[in-house]
């Protein structure tokens, strides 16, 4: 009796529904966000920069994202980081890449500061735990700030981001000798991760692809 009562008054609420739960999310918010899941994660695996990504961007699966970014609930991004690396383990594409180095997209440092954290970097983490790659986190740093990408256009988007990210000096040799697989919580036009992956590339950096949580349809 005293063993239940306990666990009753250590539960915490969950972050989307303010249920009652032990986990991270509550398993009725899970089996939610789940049914925005892609059924092929790899089906944007090619091209110049190829993408992986787990879920569509609507729905639940939003609410999740913005309540990681904006509540600062850093569980729900280590919990998106698991689901990301056993759907990338599990795909045939994919799997098979070996000596990867995983590198966060970065944020403005002023972001940053004010949130505390950068939710790529934590969806990050986890993703490496799953998958048994290296995390460089600040393997790349934003220079220069930027607007919000929302309402603008893809030619204001790519004029927006350009020159935005340079790769740390002191990392340059060490990130030749892998290839960089870049991580982001939302993709939307590409316009940021293919300028992060041409400041990897100019650098003689091979970058495969990108991997993130959602993309819109």
């Amino acid at each position: 009796m005293l063993k239940s009562l306990l666990s009753l008054f250590l539960q915490e609420n969950c972050p989307l529904c303010d249920r009652p739960t032990q986990e991270e999310i509550c398993s009725y918010c899970q089996k939610q966000l789940k049914n925005y899941k892609l059924k092929n994660h790899q089906q944007f695996w090619q091209g110049e920069l190829p993408l992986f990504v787990w879920g569509q961007y609507e729905g639940k699966l939003k609410q999740s994202i913005a309540a990681l970014k904006y509540d600062k609930y850093q569980s729900i991004g280590e919990l998106l980081g698991i689901w990301l690396g056993e759907s990338w383990s599990n795909s045939s594409k994919v799997k098979s890449i070996k000596s990867i180095t995983v590198i966060p997209i970065p944020l403005d440092p002023k972001k940053q500061k004010d949130r505390g954290f950068n939710q790529a970097e934590v969806i990050a983490r986890t993703f490496c735990q799953i998958t048994g790659y290296r995390l460089q986190g600040n393997g790349l740093e934003k220079v220069r700030s930027t607007q919000a990408m929302f309402g603008l256009n893809p030619t204001e988007r790519q004029a927006n981001i350009k020159q935005a990210f340079r790769v740390r000096k002191s990392l340059e040799k060490q990130l030749a000798s892998n290839p960089v697989l870049l991580l982001d919580d939302i993709y939307t036009t590409g316009a940021t991760a293919t300028e992060a992956a041409q400041s990897l590339r100019s650098k003689g950096i091979k970058v495969i692809g990108i991997a993130a949580i959602a993309k819109p349809n």
